[in-house]
């Protein structure tokens, strides 16, 4: 009788051991991708317990993104090294793998730009809750142009020929941004005042004659609500091609204000008059004095102007300082009996002898 021989089963190729071996190495190399992402997010998950930045926080949601078809495609494509493909079969595999690796670089990025702008908000929301509307659009078009461009890398990537598609693009680009260019250059504006920041809601600002606070910043408007009650609603572009002066981040302000008296001033009231106004400054706690002079010897008084810096930039802060200084003069001008000018004319008239 004769011995039987072992049979050997060929596959694609390969036979069973051949195979075997294959799905090993996929399989350990899967069981090691896993357990490294495991273990890299649980140690930084550690030492972001320990800090205060954002950045490893979100290191921690990207890398616990990743997702296992990508780890599986890897191991698939370390084990078909074993393997003896024909080279439509190694060129499918190795596309199939690099599409996946794509698309877990697409999904890496989605999370991370996610994670910044919940950070964003969570810094944000108590100071400017209408810029968070902003960078949600900002974030949603990053997102969008990500994926677009993993998605044309992955169609590359399969041999379709992506020239026309992204001339296409291209084009329907251009007609779509002409046809709305002017929504589109006021969200383009809105981005330039959520990053640029020249103001933010609460802020209270001129545009040109008009002064207000800043109430909303939209995506095409921004309303401020004016000294008057009424809200007035600027485009953004329109605001971004004013001069807008920002008075609530003023720290100081820098006052001249003007006082005349009559000519019949003593000549030592005159002299006086300056050291007078700099007592009545230094007074005010907020007040840093700078100087005072006699300025000009107007057509009916005597012209005296005065410079102070208040530090503040609070105006009610400024109106009762310069209200302390008024009485003090008033008071001091009447102690010494300095009287306050106003516009007057005197009218000469002569008699002619008759003749």
């Amino acid at each position: 009788m004769r011995p039987m021989r072992p049979m050997h089963y060929v596959l694609f190729k390969n036979d069973l051991t051949t195979w075997a071996i294959a799905l090993t190495i996929a399989c350990a190399v899967f069981l090691l991708l896993y357990m490294v992402r495991k273990v890299a997010v649980c140690r930084l998950q550690r030492y972001a317990q320990t800090t205060t930045t954002y950045i490893d926080d979100a290191a921690v949601k990207v890398l616990s993104a990743t997702h296992p078809l990508f780890m599986l495609a890897m191991g698939a494509l370390a084990g078909a090294q074993w393997l003896e493909l024909s080279e439509p079969a190694t060129l499918r595999l190795t596309r199939l793998a690099l599409g996946a690796a794509l698309l877990q670089v697409a999904r890496w990025g989605d999370v991370g730009v996610r994670e910044w702008l919940e950070h964003y908000r969570r810094q944000r929301i108590a100071e400017d809750i209408a810029s968070t509307t902003s960078t949600a659009v900002l974030g949603f078009l990053l997102r969008v142009a990500l994926w677009v461009v993993i998605l044309l890398m992955i169609l590359d990537n399969f041999g379709v020929n992506i020239t026309t598609l992204v001339a296409s693009l291209g084009i329907g680009g251009i007609a779509v941004a002409l046809a709305l260019q002017n929504i589109l250059g006021d969200l383009l504006s809105s981005l330039s005042i959520v990053l640029d920041k020249p103001f933010v809601v609460g802020d209270f600002i001129i545009i040109d004659d008009i002064a207000g606070t800043v109430e909303h910043i939209g995506l095409k408007t921004t309303r401020i609500r004016s000294l008057s009650g009424e809200q007035i609603v600027f485009s953004n572009s329109d605001m971004l091609k004013s001069r807008i002066r920002n008075l609530k981040r003023m720290e100081t302000r820098r006052i001249v204000f003007p006082i005349s008296v009559t000519y019949k001033t003593s000549k030592e009231n005159v002299r006086m008059i300056p050291r007078i106004l700099q007592q009545a400054v230094e007074a005010q706690p907020l007040a840093q004095f700078d100087r005072a002079h006699l300025k000009a010897c107007g057509p009916s008084a005597l012209e005296y102007e005065t410079v102070y810096i208040v530090q503040s930039s609070d105006y009610r802060a400024y109106m009762d300082i310069q209200q302390n200084i008024n009485v003090t003069l008033f008071e001091r001008f009447g102690e010494l009996g300095i009287k306050f000018a106003h516009p007057t004319q005197t009218l000469q008239l002569t008699r002619h002898a008759e003749a």
